[in-house]
């Protein structure tokens, strides 16, 4: 599942909101201007910015580490050396890290996506942080680039954090937390549970999140979702067909069906309205199974279907369902951030893993026109809705980034 975008606005109404938002805060605390200008930086994507041409290049390294015997590989991007910082530059390869005196520090996990940690967009978020002065962690997650979903995920991620929080080069005062995209934001949490760093997760920031698995499933199948008994359908995105399909290959023994769906995506790609059941049929059991839940658009036969797809799997599906887990031990601030017209994970799962923590844990921010799932849109500078609507969803995602900045030392 794609991670949601980092924000591609139009030049002339980016500088205005940013203007506002600027003038809003008024003689607030710095970091509330700070907040501003990573803000637009996440909005410039590779283009120019204030927060690029006041800071010097963040630093991406790749690195191996091991936790418990586990070997794991990620990137470090560190900020340039900050203002009275005398720490020496990051070290070459093979030698011990020399840290460039980050503030706080962050596990940053890009949902199931083709190229994993090296998303353009997670790698832009990454640099960015850096840039606000955070050491950033992006894991290289197992299974990811293929697309498969496992509960090894919540392990992975656990491991990073681990890593990351113990090293106070790099989360000073143990100032850490994760930043997690789509799915990851559930193995993410799950990771925040975890008896060894549950005490020393201090937020968890979570974009586009799921709580019930299967009914996250239900809706970017069927397109149908419910909030407060009614029940409201859109178009989902095929891309967690995609994932459904992909996972189900670990818990399958026939060779040819990775083959075959490999066929299916790009026939469906070519042609959105082409009939599959010719490859359908040369699936093994067990992936027509997965291939009929897929294909199935009728809410009323969800659970049947599912109740069809192999065991391993059903069960693994569970594991991962934050629904399944009591969420009452976390001890980390959820931030979550979810865009109305997601049509990947309907906005209603961040709102019931809101509602299932501690009373006061959790903050979330819903964007009702500007954000969906993996694509951000704003309105003509010349026009209403860009007045009424869009400017009041970057008010929401400037607060996101300024409760953020919060975590990092000397703005708690």
């Amino acid at each position: 599942m794609a991670i949601p975008p980092l924000f591609r606005l139009r030049g002339q109404a980016l500088a205005l909101a940013i203007a506002l938002l600027v003038a809003l805060a008024g003689c607030a605390p710095t970091r509330h201007y700070e907040a501003a200008l990573v803000l637009q930086d996440f909005a410039a994507g590779a283009a120019d910015s204030r927060l690029k041409r006041t800071t010097p290049e963040p630093v991406r390294q790749a690195l191996a580490y091991t936790v418990a015997g586990r070997a794991h590989h990620a990137d470090l991007y560190l900020p340039a050396a900050l203002e009275g910082c005398t720490a020496p530059p990051p070290a070459q390869p093979g030698q011990d890290l020399a840290p460039r005196c980050p503030r706080a520090a962050v596990v940053a996990v890009p949902g199931a996506v083709p190229l994993g940690k090296d998303d353009p967009r997670l790698v832009a978020f990454a640099t960015t942080m850096a840039r606000a002065g955070f050491a950033v962690l992006a894991p290289e997650i197992s299974g990811f680039r293929e697309l498969r979903i496992r509960p090894a995920d919540a392990q992975e991620i656990a491991d990073a954090f681990a890593w990351l929080s113990r090293r106070p080069e790099l989360a000073p005062d143990g100032r850490a937390g994760m930043a997690a995209f789509s799915y990851s934001v559930g193995p993410a949490v799950l990771a925040a549970l975890q008896d060894d760093v549950r005490e020393r997760v201090r937020f968890v920031v979570g974009v586009g999140a799921y709580y019930d698995l299967p009914r996250a499933m239900l809706f970017f199948t069927t397109g149908w979702f419910e909030h407060e008994g009614r029940w409201q359908t859109i178009t989902p995105d095929d891309t967690g067909r995609m994932v459904l399909a992909y996972s189900s290959l670990d818990y399958l023994a026939a060779a040819p069906d990775r083959e075959v769906f490999d066929r299916m995506v790009a026939l469906r790609m070519r042609d959105p309205q082409a009939d599959l059941a010719p490859l359908a049929a040369r699936l093994s059991p067990g992936a027509q199974a997965v291939y009929a839940l897929a294909v199935n658009t009728d809410p009323a036969r969800f659970a049947e279907l599912f109740a069809r797809l192999p065991r391993a799997m059903r069960e693994d599906i569970e594991r991962l369902d934050l629904a399944r887990h009591d969420l009452a031990p976390l001890q980390a601030r959820l931030i979550l951030v979810h865009g109305r017209n997601d049509n990947l994970i309907p906005y209603t799962e961040s709102l019931a893993l809101a509602a299932a923590v501690p009373a006061g844990q959790a903050r979330v921010f819903l964007i009702r026109r500007v954000l969906g799932h993996v694509d951000m849109r704003v309105s003509d500078l010349f026009t209403w809705r860009f007045w009424r609507e869009d400017l009041p969803d970057l008010w929401r995602l400037w607060r996101v980034i300024d409760l953020l900045l919060a975590e990092r030392a000397d703005d708690a």
